[in-house]
């Protein structure tokens, strides 16, 4: 939980740390020059107060049982008499819902674990929002993309890719609820109201490696889509596909500002082998460097100057050879 305005219990030690050396120095004075400190007295019990002050709050504060979620090797925070604490767990590697009691400022034991309705309770107290599960990152935590772009622009001033802690029981492109408590997303349930079919669909489509342009379904949103198309540029199959799609892209780019038009290529490794007509309609095959689109081989004899020419001029060449 968050408070701006709480007190911090490092900057109240500083400041009794300040007022002791203060003190210090008055009575310094006092002894050196026999001028009897007027504020000495005051200040000497204003110390005395705040060092009574912190010892009761330490005392309060081991004595409280807080509940938190946690993520394995982070941090979790409360507020104490109006300070805010963050510690560190108990175990160190514990990750999930917990009830926490400090052992000291920094650290937290876990004690035990807390019940469903606890835990729906704490969620409450946070803005909801429905997600879009995309891919799994760790054990409990998903990458999620929201489900409604608007809603989270509305509602969180974003929409992005998220990750969303302690998930159970997630299934890819599953609709879910999280809970938002200003800096991370925690997962709440699945979303009832979601059409399961819509999850079916894209699972399929991923398997068959669908490319996300061609994705099409009753029902689809383009947030899903979008969330597709997460996945999609992580698979090896698709970013072979991708990486084709580019290439054809750009082979086409440069015949058509030389006035040509692509056939169809083939991958030779080190250069494609590029089928292509000219405006007039003559058909040629011609080797092509990948890195540049520098001509290997035109298909005709050039006199030994075909590295002179890019694929664009190549075909201003050929028309009038």
């Amino acid at each position: 939980m968050k408070n701006s305005g709480a007190r911090n219990p490092v900057s109240l030690r500083n400041r009794v740390s300040n007022l002791s050396k203060q003190a210090f120095s008055r009575n310094r004075r006092f002894l050196e020059t026999g001028e009897t400190p007027v504020l000495l007295m005051k200040k000497m019990k204003n110390i005395h107060n705040l060092l009574n002050k912190i010892a009761a709050e330490e005392s309060q504060l081991t004595e409280t049982q807080f509940m938190a979620p946690c993520v394995g090797g982070g941090r979790v925070r409360t507020k104490v008499a109006g300070m805010v604490y963050t510690f560190a767990t108990k175990p160190r590697n514990f990750q999930g819902w917990g009830i926490f009691q400090p052992l000291d400022e920094k650290t937290a034991e876990v004690v035990e674990e807390p019940i469903l309705p606890q835990i729906e309770e704490y969620l409450e107290l946070m803005k909801p929002l429905r997600m879009l599960l995309v891919d799994r990152l760790e054990k409990q935590t998903w990458l999620a993309y929201p489900v409604n772009e608007s809603d989270a622009r509305q509602r969180l001033g974003m929409a992005k890719p998220v990750p969303i802690y302690l998930v159970t029981d997630g299934v890819q492109f599953e609709q879910i609820i999280a809970r938002f408590d200003g800096s991370s997303f925690w997962f709440e349930d699945s979303d009832r109201r979601a059409d399961p079919l819509a999850a079916e669909e894209l699972r399929k489509a991923l398997k068959k490696v669908t490319p996300p342009k061609e994705l099409r379904f009753k029902g689809m949103t383009p947030e899903m889509r979008t969330a597709y198309d997460l996945v999609a540029r992580k698979k090896i199959e698709f970013k072979k596909q991708m990486q084709e799609e580019e290439d054809e892209k750009r082979l086409k780019k440069a015949l058509k500002m030389g006035g040509g038009e692509l056939r169809n290529f083939r991958d030779r490794s080190d250069y494609w082998q590029v089928e292509w007509v000219t405006g007039d309609g003559q058909r040629h095959s011609s080797a092509i460097a990948k890195n540049d689109l520098t001509v290997i081989s035109s298909g005709i004899c050039l006199s030994g100057l075909d590295r002179d020419f890019d694929l664009q001029s190549l075909v201003g060449v050929m028309e009038s050879s």
